[in-house]
């Protein structure tokens, strides 16, 4: 297949259902590695009954088939219009689209259903009715062949995490917030077989539940709750003995771990401790702050210190909807830069922290386009490089 340059719209959404983020971007193939350009970047939150639809199928226990056909199609038509109101805004021709889909369902590890035992995941939105309605070839449902080669499907982001920030003397985290928190980490000089990546817990997902349930709001706009209140310490300590964190990596997390229910139980022992809402909220902001660094200090941080000088700072560099929390990044600085990180946002590297996840299946989408292998086996834990995706065309 040609190697020629591409433009490629990525679409994601996350696991947090609030909306589509659009990344259009400008590959290029290279010596090492290929080159990128971001060219146009946009959001566009889900309508009220498409989210509802969607956290619906995500926490049902039982639904029906029509029920999830239908959100299959919706999705679908959701994804063209959100990459058509991009090109709306930034008119270019593209040659390809990469679409993560909206996750259902992850299981990463096996689990025994109808006599057989096996992992499995499932995104939905229908890649059809995004080429059909666009005339773009779409590349989609990325992950089953990283897990088909034994590894768990995520995180899938390290790619485009080495391509673009990988420093020959400077070691760096890129730590990405959505509804799940993840880091990948990239000692300095490091091959794309050194680098690091797992979840590390919740992200904005439990602090976003809480925000709608106690203040009827989607999300804590700038931590601005989170500030007004305290960290419940008593329920600090016992959610941080939640099995998940003492994991070994590779790891993922989704819904399935800190979703809705998690949530509620949070909840129930914030409210037992204080009267004041506000205090569950920052104690979920802080959940999220102190899991990210006990998962550096325990799993990471030894091997970027052995990559470069002990005294050098390491880039700690965040992305997605919870760089844009005030309170959380503030906790995050404090804990981090005794550990030696100097944290940063990845718009001060030249890529919109709503931009990167889209970013990464516009690439992944272009090394599928010339069949080359998308995940970092080091990061899923799968025991070979897999060519992820399916393609679909006009």
């Amino acid at each position: 297949m040609t190697t020629r340059s591409m433009t490629v719209a990525g679409i994601m959404s996350g696991t947090s259902a609030d909306g589509i983020d659009v990344a259009i971007v400008r590959i290029t193939a290279g010596k090492l590695r290929p080159r990128l350009t971001l060219i146009a970047h946009h959001g566009i939150p889900y309508p009220a009954a498409l989210r509802r639809a969607v956290l619906a199928a995500m926490n049902s226990a039982s639904t029906s088939t029509a029920e999830l056909a239908r959100l299959n199609w919706r999705l679908g038509i959701a994804y063209a219009q959100a990459v058509s109101a991009t090109l709306k805004q930034n008119p270019v021709a593209l040659d390809l689209i990469g679409s993560h889909g909206q996750t259902l369902y992850h299981q990463a590890r096996a689990s025994t259903y109808a006599g057989r035992s096996f992992a499995c995941t499932w995104q939905a939105g229908e890649a059809q009715v995004i080429a059909a309605t666009l005339g773009v070839p779409v590349v989609s449902n990325f992950r089953p062949a990283d897990m088909l080669a034994g590894g768990q499907g995520a995180p899938l982001v390290p790619l485009l995490d080495y391509v673009l920030f990988g420093h020959p003397t400077r070691g760096r985290v890129l730590q990405n917030i959505g509804g799940i928190a993840n880091l990948t980490a990239i000692p300095a000089a490091a091959t794309r077989d050194q680098v690091v990546a797992f979840d590390t817990g919740p992200g904005n997902m439990v602090m976003d539940a809480l925000a709608l349930e106690l203040f009827g709001k989607r999300y804590d706009r700038n931590g601005a709750i989170a500030a007004s209140g305290k960290v419940l310490a008593p329920v600090l300590t016992a959610a941080l003995r939640n099995p998940y964190f003492a994991l070994e990596p590779p790891r993922t997390a989704g819904r399935e771990e800190f979703g809705r229910e998690y949530a509620a139980k949070f909840l129930a022992a914030c409210r037992r401790t204080s009267k004041n809402p506000a205090d569950a909220v920052a104690t979920a902001t802080a959940l999220t702050a102190e899991t990210i660094v006990r998962s550096y200090r325990q799993f990471v941080r030894r091997k970027m210190r052995s990559a470069q000088s002990s005294t050098s700072t390491i880039d700690y560099i965040v992305s997605g909807g919870g760089a844009r929390n005030n309170t959380l990044m503030a906790m995050l600085s404090a804990r981090l830069a005794p550990l030696g990180c100097e944290l940063a946002s990845s718009e001060e590297f030249g890529l919109p922290a709503e931009a990167k996840e889209a970013a990464a299946f516009a690439l992944l989408a272009w090394q599928t386009w010339h069949c080359k292998p998308g995940n970092v086996p080091a990061a899923t834990g799968a025991t070979r490089p897999a060519i992820l995706g399916q393609v679909t065309y006009v």
